[in-house]
């Protein structure tokens, strides 16, 4: 699913998820960020998420791809959401917890400097619930804009 905001078409956050929860899938989506800033980054899409499957109490990111300062909690509408910053976790995961750990979903992040082709592919296989690509195999696809 495509998930469409209310947003400025230029602001709108570019993320596809697919039909629901599914453990067999390396992925439950995709979402491509415009840059490295979390802080400016994350709100949009929480608030996109808010609901979907949950209400999200957590985030986990790789520490190393985004830019300083790494908040330890972050507003997402009326609510504040925890973010924990890891050297273990992938750049390219994004991982989203919901109330009392009921729920989990992993995201997989888009460089922000992905060709429009390279990321829409990419996207679309991380939302199919059939595609088994771990994330090495679907980076390892995309083009990056010069």
């Amino acid at each position: 699913m495509t998930v469409a905001t209310k947003r400025p078409a230029s602001s709108a956050v570019r993320m596809k998820l697919n039909g629901g929860p599914s453990r067999k899938a390396a992925f439950d989506g995709a979402w491509w960020p415009r840059t490295t800033d979390a802080a400016a980054e994350l709100p949009p899409l929480l608030e996109v998420l808010r609901g979907v499957r949950g209400e999200i109490t957590h985030v986990l990111l790789g520490a190393a791809d985004w830019d300083l300062p790494h908040p330890r909690r972050l507003a997402a509408g009326p609510t504040m959401v925890r973010l924990g910053w890891f050297t273990s976790q992938p750049a390219s995961l994004l991982t989203l917890v919901t109330e009392f750990g009921e729920d989990r979903f992993d995201l997989l992040v888009v460089p922000p400097d992905a060709t429009s082709a390279a990321a829409e592919m990419a996207m679309s296989a991380a939302a199919d619930a059939d595609d088994r690509n771990r994330p090495a195999e679907l980076l390892d696809r995309i083009e990056r804009a010069v």
